[in-house]
């Protein structure tokens, strides 16, 4: 053996691999540490194919506004179990990914995957594939989005929910504490009430004219007059929009106003405009298969 045990500290020191790993790939690699490095990545690439099957539905949701506050990221990574979901190494990852996201502005997942990761040599791939491998689960990044501009980051309840904004305004606007704050508010509330359109333009013809079959047949049932239909009709779909709708909503702090009444009386008293322009809110495991778990049971098969 060329190699001693401190050596095998220092590779797991390196690369986070446990005692049993480092010591296998310095034998594979006769001592040689570079080599032993590139043979746990490669493993770790193996790691990431044998969990690909793995339900990865935890995880993060996280948002970020870049230090010149002219560019806002929000990130889903998604891990097996809300444990690893906590870990620092898993979050920093996360954070890594988000920057990444930030100055290099890829086009899409596959994208972001080659991109070199922030503040490293490695690809955003190449790391997540060392992170499958030293946490030992399956981790995902499932998505992103990004904005350039006036924008503002809200992250809820750690990481469960993420969401930026972006604003049209001016820069002496945007400059404002009062203007900051009612951005946070904005925010907040898309977190709270998830609507699903920025206004009233943004829902998809298909999707109003979908409501409008619902509700109308509604009517028929409740043995309304067709001649008062219509009008009926237009009056539900007045609540439908409050609902979806991000600037037809309730405004959470003020039931009396709506979004879009709050933010114009912000632009009054700052003496200018304040639009929405759009919003991006991720949930954690949003959409996809649970993974259910008997605790019990998981411990036992670990005892036999």
């Amino acid at each position: 053996m060329n190699f001693t045990a401190k050596d095998v500290a220092a590779l797991r020191e390196k690369t986070g691999c446990g005692m049993m790993d480092c010591k296998k790939a310095l034998t594979e690699a006769e001592g040689n540490m570079e080599k032993a490095i590139d043979l746990l990545r490669e493993k770790g690439l193996a790691a990431s194919v044998k969990k690909a099957g793995r339900i990865a539905a935890e995880g993060v949701a996280y948002a970020v506004v870049s230090d010149c506050g002219k560019v806002a990221a929000v990130v889903e990574v998604n891990a097996e179990t809300d444990f690893v979901a906590k870990n620092a190494e898993f979050q920093a990852f996360v954070k890594i990914c988000a920057g990444t996201i930030i100055h290099q502005n890829p086009a899409d997942v596959e994208a972001l995957l080659q991109c070199k990761a922030e503040g490293s040599e490695l690809t955003v791939d190449a790391l997540l594939k060392e992170k499958i491998l030293t946490i030992g689960e399956n981790i995902k990044v499932r998505r992103f989005d990004r904005f350039e501009g006036v924008v503002t980051s809200y992250v809820h309840a750690g990481g469960r929910i993420g969401v930026i904004v972006k604003f049209e305004t001016s820069d002496e606007i945007a400059a404002n504490d009062a203007f900051k704050t009612c951005a946070h508010n904005v925010a907040m509330q898309i977190a709270a009430l998830n609507p699903e359109y920025l206004d009233e333009a943004s829902v998809p013809a298909e999707r109003v004219e979908k409501e409008k079959e619902i509700l109308t047949q509604q009517i028929v049932d409740e043995g309304k007059p067709a001649n008062i239909a219509e009008k009926i009709v237009a009056g539900r779909m007045g609540k439908f929009f409050k609902e979806i709708c991000l600037v037809d909503q309730a405004y959470v702090q003020d039931g009396n106003l709506s979004v879009k009444q709050y933010v114009d009386g912000v632009a009054k008293e700052l003496g200018g405009e304040i639009k929405i322009a759009g919003f991006t809110r991720f949930e954690k495991g949003e959409g996809l298969e649970k993974r259910e778990d008997n605790f019990a049971e998981e411990i036992a098969s670990m005892v036999k």
